[in-house]
């Protein structure tokens, strides 16, 4: 009987110790090869801030994962999956132009700085409500009872869907989430995401079938005025589409929002300023927040062809990510990139939101969101404090940096 090599680590990537805090080693891999191939990863690493802002740009390199994930599966594997590859094979995270910039121009006048900006009100109601019932609790969970059912009804409002059905529709976010960030791909994590595409596609099939009848002004109306006229969406981008909003619109929120709680906890000097000043501070503490725990770690392309980037040759079909938790703290960048200064006046930016043509289109809501949510939460229960003396539950994957659970008191 043969046995099966684990995959080599030297810098420790997969160690219990790097899956709770995982800079220390993007910091060795950084110092050491800045562009690396991770057997751990089964991928090239890109680790220093200004190799991903050129990979992001990179003419070979392509965002279709799907389908690189697609061609490596045996014939029958790959027919079992069919409904998970096609859902996942027209997301505007995994497509390239010019099917990405058709259909990110029908989507994009929903996220206008404008009507974000006029969404306010209604995501400060949202947040006041969740707080109104925390304040009566001896104990809540920040994740399960704020982080989670803030952003997931304001997307699910924004689609024209039941805010009543935001847990089913996390549920099934939260199973493609672990399938997208595992460092194994597991049957059990496999047979979660395709459950939960089918699932989810039934539920869009029927939510869009009532919509048809009476089109309002909400983002699936948009997408189904679109699949009617010039831009013809066909009905596996419609239900991709309705997919990738949802999941892009709640996942990286519900772990901002978290991570940003969590920082501002060791630092109540920070939160006392939020409380005082919360226009001025609550922006710089967010976007700090985004660069020193970031909720998105990796952003993942495929190599077309064989090129060289910063002395390494990848070549084609190969997997490479932009570390961003890395590139984020990278010191020819950031000064003191392991202290948490919402103050600092570096000049370049934070990675976390990408560049490029897959910009996170849902960049602005997100920044809201956190911000209204620090604000509320800082405001509401001024002495908000952790539950509980164990370590922090951080989420098991490696592309999401979040917390599986926060107990707090309000």
């Amino acid at each position: 009987m043969t046995e099966t090599r684990a995959p080599s680590d030297p810098f420790g990537l997969l160690t219990p110790e790097s899956r709770r805090d995982p800079y220390p080693a993007y910091a060795r891999v950084r110092a050491a090869e800045p562009v690396h191939y991770s057997e751990a990863w089964g991928a090239w690493m890109i680790t220093r801030h200004a190799d991903c802002v050129q990979a992001f740009r990179h003419p070979e390199l392509s965002a279709n994962r799907a389908g690189g994930y697609a061609k490596s599966l045996p014939p029958e594997v790959r027919e079992r999956l069919r409904p998970l590859l096609q859902n996942l094979s027209r997301w505007l995270l995994l497509i390239d132009p010019p099917a990405h910039t058709r259909i990110r121009a029908i989507v994009r006048e929903a996220f206008t700085p404008r009507l974000v900006a006029a969404m306010r009100p209604r995501i400060e109601r949202i947040a006041e409500s969740l707080i109104d019932d925390l304040s009566t609790r001896d104990e809540f969970d920040l994740i399960r009872d704020f982080a989670a059912p803030l952003p997931v009804i304001v997307i699910a409002e924004m689609l024209g869907l039941p805010p009543e059905d935001g847990l089913k529709l996390k549920s099934w976010s939260d199973a493609l989430a672990a399938f997208m960030g595992a460092s194994a791909i597991k049957p059990e994590l496999v047979a979660g995401a395709l459950r939960s595409v089918v699932e989810l596609e039934a539920y869009f099939k029927e939510a869009i079938a009532r919509r048809r009848g009476e089109l309002g002004d909400d983002l699936m109306s948009t997408l189904l005025r679109a699949s009617e006229g010039e831009e013809q969406l066909d009905e596996q981008e419609l239900l991709s589409t309705c997919t990738v909003l949802l999941f892009g619109g709640h996942e990286t929120t519900t772990n901002l929002i978290g991570n940003a709680v969590h920082v501002l906890l060791q630092r109540p000097d920070h939160a006392a300023r939020v409380r005082e000043a919360p226009d001025e501070q609550a922006p710089r503490v967010v976007d700090e927040v985004l660069r020193y725990e970031s909720p998105v770690q990796r952003m993942g392309r495929v190599a077309r062809g064989d090129f060289e980037l910063a002395g390494a040759t990848l070549r084609g079909g190969d997997r490479v990510f932009m570390v961003l938790g890395a590139a984020n703290r990278d010191p020819e960048v950031f000064e003191r990139p392991d202290v948490f200064d919402p103050d600092r006046r570096d000049d370049a930016k934070h990675l976390s939101f990408g560049i490029g043509p897959h910009f996170c289109l849902g960049a602005a809501l997100g920044l809201l969101e956190g911000r209204v949510a620090l604000t509320s939460l800082l405001r509401r229960l001024p002495q908000l404090s952790r539950a509980g003396d164990g370590a922090p539950a951080w989420i098991d994957n490696l592309t999401v940096r979040g917390l599986a659970s926060l107990p707090l008191r309000p």
